[in-house]
């Protein structure tokens, strides 16, 4: 990563898959952290790194198993603040003198726990407790058997004698549950008080960032020509307004229209940044190229592997017509880059950047630029606001690649796109006018490959069934269905119906994810 105008916080990912919330929590207090795995954190990576704390997060091993994995020593001779969490604190207490013994069902946690306080105070712990307990969220087997020398005990629960530990003449603090999650309500305060004891300034803030990014990429760039893949997406579309406001006319936008799009979706994105940001943007009209291809196809991932190979030979038709290009911007974020790092790798294994537009870097021979890969999404959508992107532009739900095509299962026609693109409007349309828009993370229509019968007035009808999706999520990677009023559905069934010509049966899925997916296909 890149950011070193900005006190840092490691964070050291011993495998939990919650240790991107941890991250989260913290940019959401305005400090800058890293995510960084065990295995590629030496002595040399803390020493160079200079973080101003560190944090252990949770993992699925045992510290008692030969090979499990630890922090480096420089790690605890750093001088800095340290928390640990669940195997992040059992590894502390292993490393410093203490005992972890292997978990039995009495010590054993998992779930929903309420940690009381000692009469010891802490500054960790300030205004955190609230009428003599709190809820927090366990997921143990292994516990703290003996806590280590100059630790003291200021937090139990009935399976962790030692949920709340600390050495406090070293700033170093342990607790056994997950401060990040949903669960453990007031876990932002711990936070809180922990970068506070740290002395972090709480200077990571959008505004900061958009100055920094602007030179970043202004030195990178230089002055030669950049092409931006532009969905029409958040994340593109961003990266967009940044990358024009650090090199202006140096950059070139192709947007490609593969007739896989929402209601004056094309119209929409193209009008706005080629009329009022008065961007350059190729509007690369390959409606017929797309569908011809799509024709009789049916098999979801053939589908998308179609879409994928054309999306990638379009771009490059047209990049190669801009004269002087040497890099391809993406919108790339934080998240993609973490994800791209494999935890059970050896100390060999490096982060590969998310090709967002498969491969073309190489293919061109291009060089990237990625000005948001430090960011999570919704530090991205706070930077949009800062460029001025309009509220409910930046505010849109996730659209995916290949658009359409995903909520068309089975064979794609045109007459089915067109049913699709009005039904949705029309759901979109009933979520915004009920003020709803804003608590769903996705909504949308999928058009069903069957047809069933009904009676519109007098006669017989022989029309499409559609399913409504709409779900609550925070990232993405879980998901539950959104608790509509039956008087919502009711309304939005018959407005598809009487407005939609094609569509004769409205559902709605509630399914979660998992075991289901947020798109049909």
């Amino acid at each position: 990563m890149t950011s070193t105008s900005h006190d840092r916080l490691l964070i050291i990912d011993f495998g939990s898959q919650v240790t991107q919330l941890i991250a989260r929590r913290l940019r959401e207090l305005s400090v800058y952290c890293e995510i960084h795995p065990y295995q590629l954190v030496t002595d040399d990576f803390v020493r160079d790194f200079a973080p101003k704390a560190i944090i252990f997060s949770g993992g699925p091993d045992s510290v008692m198993r030969e090979g499990s994995p630890r922090p480096p020593k420089a790690a605890y001779e750093a001088g800095v603040p340290i928390l640990g969490i669940c195997y992040g604190q059992q590894v502390m207490m292993h490393d410093l003198g203490g005992r972890v013994e292997a978990g039995e069902n009495a010590t054993a946690e998992f779930g929903r726990a309420y940690v009381t306080p000692e009469e010891a105070k802490l500054p960790l712990l300030e205004g955190w407790f609230g009428e003599g307990r709190e809820q927090v969220w366990m997921s143990h087997g292994d516990h703290v058997a003996e806590i280590a020398p100059g630790f003291e005990v200021f937090g139990t629960s009935p399976g962790a004698p030692f949920a709340i530990t600390a050495d406090a003449a070293r700033n170093f603090y342990a607790v056994q549950f997950h401060p990040e999650v949903h669960h453990t309500p007031n876990g932002a305060k711990l936070y809180e008080n922990f970068v506070r004891a740290a002395g972090f300034k709480g200077d990571w803030t959008m505004g900061a960032y958009r100055e920094e990014a602007v030179a970043r990429i202004r030195e990178q760039v230089g002055d030669k020509q950049v092409i931006c893949a532009l969905s029409g997406g958040v994340d593109s579309s961003v990266a967009a307004a940044l990358l024009h406001e650090a090199i202006g006319d140096q950059l070139t936008c192709v947007f490609v229209d593969h007739g896989l799009l929402r209601l004056d979706e094309a119209k929409e994105v193209v009008g706005m940044f080629r009329d009022h940001m008065n961007l350059s943007v190729i509007h690369a009209e390959e409606q017929e190229l797309f569908l011809g291809e799509l024709e009789g196809q049916s098999d979801p991932e053939t589908k998308r592997k179609i879409i994928g190979k054309l999306f990638i030979d379009v771009f490059q038709k047209y990049a190669n017509e801009i004269e002087g290009a040497e890099f391809l911007a993406q919108g790339t974020l934080y998240p993609d880059v973490i994800e791209s790092v494999s935890f059970s790798g050896g100390p060999s294994v490096t982060i590969k950047s998310h090709h967002n537009v498969g491969g073309l870097p190489e293919k061109m021979g291009l060089k990237l630029v990625e000005p948001l890969r430090e960011l999570f999404k919704d530090e991205v959508r706070a930077l949009g606001h800062e460029l001025g992107l309009p509220a409910h532009f930046i505010g849109r739900h996730p659209f995916p690649g290949p658009g359409l095509a995903i909520r068309c299962p089975g064979e794609i026609t045109r007459e089915k796109l067109e049913i699709l693109r009005k039904a949705d409007a029309v759901y979109i349309d009933q979520i915004r006018k009920h003020g709803l828009y804003d608590d769903i993370w996705q909504a949308f229509v999928a058009i069903l490959p069957v047809r069933t019968v009904g009676v519109m007035g007098d006669g017989r009808t022989y029309d499409y069934a559609c399913a409504l999706r709409a779900v609550t999520s925070v990232d993405g990677m879980t998901a539950d269905y959104y608790p509509f009023s039956h008087d919502f559905l009711g309304e939005t069934a018959t407005r598809i119906i009487n407005e939609v010509k094609g569509i004769n049966r409205v559902t709605y899925d509630i399914t979660s994810k998992p075991p289901g997916t947020i798109e049909w296909e």
